[in-house]
């Protein structure tokens, strides 16, 4: 099994619950810094900042990540989360929300290979793709 792990600087619990209402996951795990054992405290000022989170898709998909202090953090290049939908309204319903205050790389809309795809950086900076693939792709 493949799972995304994704790190934020410090947007990891609204981001996680952004995609909780957008693509109909259930957060099954929320860890702050401050929740570490005591012989592992949490930097100063960083007690309330994501550890680990973890996430459940309807389709069984796992979404994992957490918040990295500033020094650590690299802006996310190189990669998309890619989700595959077999209804284009419904693609084109999550594409708009994860593209709303993000930037649209692509339009979503039909291609030669799908009924619909689109491309988007979400407002948390994370590179998303949403296809939903003609017959027989």
């Amino acid at each position: 099994m493949l799972n995304p792990y994704l790190f934020y600087q410090d947007t990891c619990e609204a981001a996680f619950n952004f995609y909780a209402k957008t693509l109909g996951g259930k957060i099954d795990a929320m860890m702050r810094s401050s929740d570490a054992p005591p012989d592992v405290p949490a930097a100063p000022g960083r007690e309330k900042t994501i550890m680990h989170a973890r996430m459940s898709l309807p389709d069984g998909t796992v979404l994992m990540a957490s918040d990295v202090p500033g020094e650590h953090f690299n802006k996310p290049q190189g990669f998309a989360v890619s989700i595959t939908v077999a209804d284009p309204a419904d693609g084109e319903r999550k594409f708009n929300a994860l593209a709303d205050g993000g930037t649209v790389t692509m339009p979503f809309s039909k291609t030669f290979w799908a009924k619909g795809f689109g491309m988007c950086v979400d407002k948390f900076g994370i590179p998303w793709m949403v296809n939903c693939p003609a017959e027989g792709m």
